[in-house]
């Protein structure tokens, strides 16, 4: 079977209470990835919505603050908070846009791509201690399961819109 028939079959009982435990799986570590982050809180400079945008900005390259709410899928009122915040904290700057001077684009500074680093590094670590005692094949395996799942997830959701 292809894979477009695949996705067009409808799913036997048997893969769908699989595909529900899956859920269930992720669901669990999200919300303990979560926990861990909410534990390093204190040592965070911003909340976990303006690190999302900040690091946003910092791998996606400057972008206006329209953008930025577009791709967050949230409301544009919401990312300007976020980004008055990061301004004021010196993580993110605004520079005119080169197309057109009336509006501008944010973008990291050097102390957000610190802050967005020193966060990276701790959430490596913990990952990596976590991993300590799986064997080096184990790690490999995840790594390539959890990007295929990812391309076949955003696949599927681009020919779903």
């Amino acid at each position: 079977m292809s894979t477009a028939q695949a996705a067009t079959a409808e799913p036997a009982d048997a893969d769908l209470e699989l595909a529900d435990s899956i859920v269930r799986e992720l669901f669990l570590l999200v919300r303990q990835v979560k926990r861990s982050g909410e534990r390093h809180r204190p040592e965070m400079i911003v909340d976990m919505a303006a690190y999302h945008v900040l690091a946003h900005l910092h791998f996606g390259g400057p972008q206006r603050a329209g953008e930025v709410a577009a791709t967050f899928h949230s409301d544009p009122s919401t990312i300007s908070r976020q980004v008055s915040g990061l301004v004021k904290a010196g993580l993110i700057e605004r520079h005119a846009d080169p197309g057109d001077g009336r509006a501008s684009l944010l973008a990291a500074t050097d102390e957000g791509v610190r802050v967005i680093e020193t966060e990276r590094r701790r959430r490596a670590h913990v990952i990596a201690t976590v991993l300590a005692a799986w064997s080096p094949d184990d790690r490999q395996a995840l790594t390539g399961l959890l990007g295929r799942f990812l391309d076949d997830y955003q696949t599927f959701e681009a020919q779903e819109s």
